[in-house]
C-alpha cells in the first residue's frame, strides 16, 4: 500500500522522527504557510492526578512505514486508548493563536467609525517519517509485552523493558531505525520504571476506516506526574523543534516547574504592512524572544477562563469559544452539558480553564522532560498585534496638521517596535514615514497661511464639533444674504 497519509499524532512525544516540517499560517491572504519547522501539538488535560494527554503530528508517506513510541506511567487499558477526529487541534489553534488586530483612526473632521478586523496566527504540523515497527517480544532483551491492542487503525503495544540496551537491541530486531545514542535516551524512563506505548498502522483496518489520513491518538491514565517527555524526540534531531500545549484544568491556569514561564511579547503597535506578512513578522518575532530568553524558556501565548459563569470567552475572538462536544473529544471529562443562552455563553456547565504553551526545544537547553504544575492564576491573557490605520481620503479643517503629526510620531513608533521584536532592518520601510511627513508639512503650512474664508470662534466639541459649527455656518450665511436683501431694498426705497 503506498498513499499520501496525514497524520496528527503527538511527536514530541514519539521516539524518533526521521524528518519533520510543519507550518503556521494565519487566515489573510499572503500570510506564510511554512513557519515553525518540525512542530507537534499535543492537547492536555489534568484533574487531581487523572491525564488525558491527545497527541497530534502530520505524518506524510506511506502508512507501513508509521510508528510511535511513547513512555507512559502504567501499562493503558483498552478502555484508556482511543482515536479521535484531527479537527479539535484546529479548532484550538484558531481560537487560542496570536492574533492580530484592526482598528481605524477618527476622521477629525466627521463622525468616527470603526472596525475591528481579527485574524489568528495557527500553527500545524507537518511531514514526519518514522521507521515501521512489528509486533513481537523476545525475553532475552529483557523486553515483555504487557498488553497488545487494535484500535481504530492502529495496532498497539504496551512494552516494559529491564535496560536501555535491551530494549534497544529489540527495537532494532523489529526493524526500528535507532539513533546511535537511543540508550543515553531510553535509559532514564526504564530506570523511573515506565512502560512504552508503541503505535503502529494496521493497514487492513486503515483501508476499511474510510480515512485518507491517520487521526490523533488519545490516552488516559492515573498519576500524579504531571509532565511530557520530549527527551526521546530529540534523540536523533538535528535542530530545534516547536511543540504547542493546549491544556484544560479545573482551577486555573499551567506553568512549567523547571523551566521558566514566560509571557510572549503582546498587546505591541505594529505598522500596518504587517497585515502582507503577519505570519513570517510572528515567527521573527518568537524566535527573538526565544533567543532574548536564553534559548530555554516556555512561552504563555494565550490563558483564559472558559468556565460557563465567565461569558467572556475571548476578547476579540477570532472564532467561537470550544463547544461542550468539542471539550469532550478534546478530552475534557468534568463538564457536563449546559444550557448555551446566547453569545459568550456556553453549552455545558462547569470550571474550566485553557492555557496555551509554546516550547521551542533542543537537546542542550532542555535536557529535562516538561514537568507542570496547575496554578489558581486565573489572568485572561493573549499574544495580540495592533495595527491602527491611518484615515483614508481628504481631513479639510484646522485639525489635519495636529493629526498628520499624531500619526508620524505613532509610525515611528511602530518601527521601533517592528525592529524590537523582530531584529528586522527598518531602513528599507522608510516610505511608511514619509507619505506622512509629507502630509504634515503641507498641512502645517495651510494652518500657518490661516483660513481666507468666514472665521468662527473655537466651539465646544460637541459630536466631534462640526454639527454646531455646521448650523452657525449656516445661520451666518442667512443672516448676510437677509442683510444684503435688506440693503438693496432701503436703496430702492429711498432712491439711494
Amino acid at each position: 500500500m503506498n498513499f499520501k497519509a496525514f497524520l496528527s499524532t503527538g511527536l514530541v512525544m514519539t521516539l524518533f522522527i526521521i524528518q519533520g516540517y510543519s507550518f503556521c499560517g494565519f487566515y489573510v491572504s499572503k500570510a506564510d504557510t511554512k513557519l515553525f519547522n518540525k512542530a507537534s501539538q499535543v492537547i492536555l488535560v489534568r484533574e487531581d492526578n487523572r491525564n488525558v494527554i491527545t497527541m497530534s503530528n502530520d505524518f506524510y508517506g506511506d502508512v507501513k512505514d508509521f510508528a510511535m513510541v511513547v513512555p507512559v506511567p502504567t501499562v493503558l487499558k483498552e478502555k484508556d486508548i482511543k482515536v479521535v477526529d484531527r479537527y479539535i487541534f484546529d479548532k484550538l489553534d484558531l481560537y487560542s493563536g496570536p492574533r492580530l488586530v484592526e482598528y481605524y483612526d477618527e476622521n477629525p473632521c466627521y463622525d468616527y467609525r470603526y472596525s475591528i478586523n481579527e485574524e489568528s496566527l495557527t500553527s500545524s504540523s507537518k511531514v514526519m517519517d518514522m521507521a515501521p515497527a512489528e509486533k513481537e517480544s523476545d525475553a532475552d532483551y529483557g523486553v515483555k509485552i504487557e498488553a497488545s491492542y487494535t484500535i481504530g487503525e492502529y495496532d498497539i503495544l504496551i512494552l516494559s523493558a529491564e535496560e536501555s540496551g535491551g530494549l534497544k537491541a529489540w527495537l532494532t530486531k523489529n526493524a526500528y531505525k535507532i539513533p546511535k545514542d537511543a540508550e543515553e535516551v531510553l535509559d532514564p524512563y526504564i530506570k523511573s520504571n515506565l512502560k512504552f506505548f508503541v503505535v503502529k498502522v494496521n493497514l487492513d483496518k486503515q483501508q476499511s476506516s474510510g480515512y485518507d489520513y491517520l487521526r490523533p491518538i488519545q490516552i488516559s491514565y492515573e498519576s500524579n506526574r504531571f509532565m511530557l517527555p520530549i527527551r526521546l524526540g530529540m534523540a536523533n534531531a538535528e535542530e530545534a523543534q516547536d511543540l504547542i500545549v493546549y491544556a484544560f484544568t479545573k482551577n486555573g491556569r499551567i506553568e512549567t516547574t523547571n523551566y521558566r514561564t514566560t509571557k510572549i511579547p503582546t498587546d505591541k503597535n505594529i505598522p500596518t504592512f504587517i497585515n502582507e506578512n503577519f505570519g513570517q513578522f510572528y515567527k521573527d518575532a518568537f524566535d527573538k524572544a526565544y533567543k532574548r530568553n536564553g534559548r530555554n524558556t516556555v512561552f504563555l501565548e494565550y490563558s483564559w477562563d472558559l468556565s460557563s459563569s465567565n461569558y467572556t470567552k475571548c476578547d476579540p475572538c477570532s472564532t467561537t469559544p470550544p463547544s461542550y462536544a468539542e471539550l469532550k473529544d478534546a478530552g475534557v471529562f468534568w463538564t457536563t452539558p449546559g444550557y448555551n443562552n446566547g453569545w459568550g455563553g456556553a453549552d455545558y456547565d462547569g470550571e474550566l480553564f485553557m492555557t496555551r504553551l509554546h516550547v521551542k526545544y533542543d537537546r542542550e537547553h532542555f535536557p529535562q522532560d516538561l514537568f507542570f504544575q496547575t496554578t489558581p492564576n486565573k489572568e485572561n491573557f493573549q499574544g495580540r498585534y495592533i495595527m491602527t490605520h491611518p484615515v483614508q481620503g481628504p481631513i479639510d479643517c484646522d485639525a489635519a496638521a495636529n493629526y498628520y503629526k499624531k500619526v508620524l510620531d505613532r509610525r515611528e513608533n511602530e518601527l521601533d517596535e517592528l525592529a524590537y521584536l523582530t531584529g528586522w532592518d527598518m531602513d528599507e520601510y522608510s516610505y511608511y514615514l514619509s507619505t506622512y511627513q509629507s502630509k504634515y508639512e503641507r498641512a502645517k503650512k495651510d494652518k500657518e497661511r490661516g483660513n481666507k474664508g468666514f472665521l468662527l470662534p473655537s466651539l465646544p466639541d460637541l459630536n466631534g464639533g462640526h454639527d454646531i459649527k455646521n448650523i452657525l455656518l449656516s445661520v451666518s450665511s442667512l443672516l448676510l444674504v437677509l442683510l444684503a436683501s435688506l440693503y438693496f431694498r432701503n436703496r430702492v426705497l429711498y432712491n439711494l
